[in-house]
């Protein structure tokens, strides 16, 4: 069903919706734009997005009308200097995160792209499950390293505490997703978000491999059908002061 509808007596018949819109879903007859029947519409909202006299409705959306911010309102020496301070923290203070903080990570996930604007990225807290999530990873892994599993060579010689995959910190968020591209970007833009508010991240790549070979944490999560675990992001307030930007090796690209 088409979710984008055109008030006629607002459009003034620009044309700057037909014109941005990726699916060609929208054309100007008589000086007003008019959906185009059977085209196929993936709701991506550039055309409520453009349109300068806001004629154009999305229903099942919110109708909180925003004003654009661009991104060149951000410094981009500041930004990047930011990005390339970024640290991954595996030492966290024991305070919680406030509730408003997780909202605003929420809100940065929800707001990533998805490819064809799938929209299809879920954000699991683990909240009362996660001591027993790391449980069970604890035990898999130990169990492993001493019977030689798949994991044997990343953890032959490596200590697994009791907080190996957590660090203590109080917030776990597993980000979900049928495509694995749209999972990285919403968990990019959620990083972001969370250092922006004074706290860390660590992406914990060992608890994503437990969940490939643990039927008994994937009920846990109870991931909605469909959908796979692509990132475990741990949160919280840093309790590390990082003091200079670490080197990188030279970029690496090409001209074709």
């Amino acid at each position: 069903m088409n979710k984008i509808s055109i008030r006629r007596e607002v459009c003034i018949g620009c044309g700057q919706c037909a014109k941005d819109c990726p699916g060609t879903c929208i054309r100007i007859r008589d000086n007003k734009a008019e959906w185009k029947e059977n085209s196929y519409c993936i709701e991506c909202g550039h055309c409520y997005a453009v349109c300068p006299v806001n004629a154009i409705r999305m229903e099942g959306y919110d109708g909180k009308e925003e004003a654009i911010t661009p991104m060149t309102a951000i410094d981009s020496d500041t930004l990047l200097s930011a990005m390339k301070s970024r640290r991954t923290i595996r030492q966290f203070k024991d305070r919680p995160v406030e509730a408003e903080k997780i909202l605003k990570i929420l809100e940065a996930g929800r707001y990533s792209p998805t490819g064809g604007n799938s929209q299809s990225v879920e954000f699991t807290i683990l909240g009362s499950r996660q001591n027993r999530a790391e449980e069970i990873c604890l035990n898999l892994f130990r169990s492993g390293k001493k019977a030689g599993s798949v994991f044997i060579e990343a953890l032959k010689n490596m200590d697994i505490p009791d907080h190996f995959f957590f660090k203590g910190a109080p917030l776990v968020i597993v980000v979900s997703a049928r495509n694995k591209t749209d999972g990285a970007l919403a968990s990019s833009y959620m990083e972001i978000m969370a250092e922006s508010l004074g706290l860390g991240v660590l992406y914990s790549g060992f608890f994503i491999a437990c969940t490939a070979f643990s039927p008994k944490l994937r009920r846990l999560l109870a991931l909605p059908k469909g959908q796979k675990a692509v990132t475990c992001m741990v949160i919280g307030v840093p309790d590390v002061n990082y003091k200079r930007i670490v080197p990188r090796r030279p970029v690496h690209a090409r001209m074709l």
